[in-house]
């Protein structure tokens, strides 16, 4: 991660404690905000069951105006019914009357348990006081980051810098996640801001791209929740000139690098995970293909309880690449742990067990290499092994 990592030009954040959490030490209030309209895109979970605050900012994303986003840890306001769609909208026009914007400007999200209503008065008093420490410094930035998370270690953040003709141009993001993680979206927040100048139809285009490189390529037991969001805004402010195919590539790539970065920060921090696992398909026919056999391997729970092992079991590996629902024959597979041939064409190779055993067991990261005969194209995936200690924080949750 960045060091001190900073926001673009023309925003600032904030966070707070403001007594959702019962631990006045731990932040659960955070507040991005753009000091001039800028162009909001959004992606939201394809869970049917969703969260007040996501149903909410659908409706508001993609949009060219869009001044800030709102956001809550400890509790997701999902499954509250029509109380919890008020409460979600009440969020934003609070936050625009602190900031002298349109409500329609402001989307909102909530993160934390599921089923129990957000307590106004908390809420009410701590817009007010967020809006007010609000700062362009990285301090702020990092306060903001905190205030997004609920089992996170540790606040996740980066920031990104390049030249657009001549001008400096700058990406941040900020993301939360540390369970209950599957693509379409992972159970996450995640919000990307930058100064660069882009239409509305730019940066949906440009962020559905980046997510379905980064946020629905990692998995840690494969669970889609029911309030994850990535926002990106653009507001313009480094003043760059116009962009051209170059430019925009560049600013595609930006994109993607904080994306993956975010995306792969939230695997580290998986909860209980002892190992960081990059799954690599090649080979394939397509690369939707190739993402439905990386997703299987990734989310198979005995492919991760083998990794938690130090166990080299290809056997569980190749199975659910079998099961995945891609066409596929034994011979035309081969497999790679840690850069060691195990698998190959159909057949067990000879290797050194122990040794490839004893890697994973000495090495937090572990890579998973499938090939395929089938055509060009890949995917990298991320995933964590399924440790006791998942299976315990996950079983006491509530309780």
């Amino acid at each position: 991660m960045s060091d001190q990592p900073s926001l673009p030009a023309g925003f600032s954040a904030a966070g707070i404690h403001c007594g959702i959490k019962s631990d006045p030490s731990v932040f659960d209030l955070c507040l991005f905000v753009s000091d001039r309209a800028a162009s909001l895109a959004g992606v939201f979970t394809q869970n049917k069951v969703c969260g007040a605050p996501v149903k909410l900012s659908r409706q508001r994303a993609p949009r060219a105006t869009g001044r800030a986003v709102v956001i809550n840890s400890g509790n997701a306001n999902a499954c509250t019914g029509e109380r919890g769609d008020a409460d979600a909208a009440w969020m934003t026009e609070q936050t625009a009357a602190a900031l002298g914007c349109d409500a329609e400007d402001v989307v909102v999200c909530s993160t934390g348990i599921i089923g129990h209503f957000l307590p106004r008065p908390a809420l009410q008093t701590g817009i007010a006081a967020i809006a007010s420490q609000l700062a362009e410094t990285p301090k702020a930035f990092n306060a903001a980051a905190r205030g997004m998370m609920t089992t996170d270690t540790f606040a996740k953040q980066t920031t990104r810098s390049l030249d657009v003709g001549g001008t400096r141009v700058r990406f941040s993001a900020a993301a939360k996640g540390a369970a209950m993680i599957g693509p379409n979206m992972a159970t996450m927040l995640s919000v990307v801001m930058t100064d660069a100048a882009l239409s509305p139809e730019d940066a949906d285009a440009m962020l559905r791209h980046s997510v379905d490189r980064s946020f629905n390529c990692i998995s840690v037991e494969g669970h889609t929740s029911t309030s994850d969001t990535v926002f990106l805004f653009a507001n313009g402010a480094a003043g760059h000139a116009d962009l051209n195919d170059e430019s925009r590539a560049a600013l595609q790539t930006a994109i993607d690098d904080v994306t993956m970065e975010m995306a792969q920060a939230i695997i580290r921090d998986a909860e209980g995970a002892d190992h960081f696992v990059t799954i690599d398909v090649e080979g394939a026919r397509t690369r939707d293909e190739a993402h439905c056999i990386a997703k299987a391997i990734a989310d198979g729970a005995l492919v991760k309880t083998a990794i938690t092992g130090a166990d080299p079991n290809w056997g569980r590996i190749v199975s659910a690449a079998g099961y995945s629902g891609v066409e596929m024959a034994e011979d035309e597979i081969s497999l790679l742990i840690n850069e060691v041939l195990i698998y190959e064409a159909g057949a067990p190779t000879v290797y050194d067990e122990a040794g490839l055993s004893q890697s994973m067991r000495d090495n937090r990261d572990v890579s998973i290499k499938l090939r395929l005969t089938h055509g060009d194209a890949s995917v990298r995936f991320w995933t964590s092994d399924l440790t006791a200690e998942y299976v315990r924080l996950n079983s006491e949750y509530t309780t």
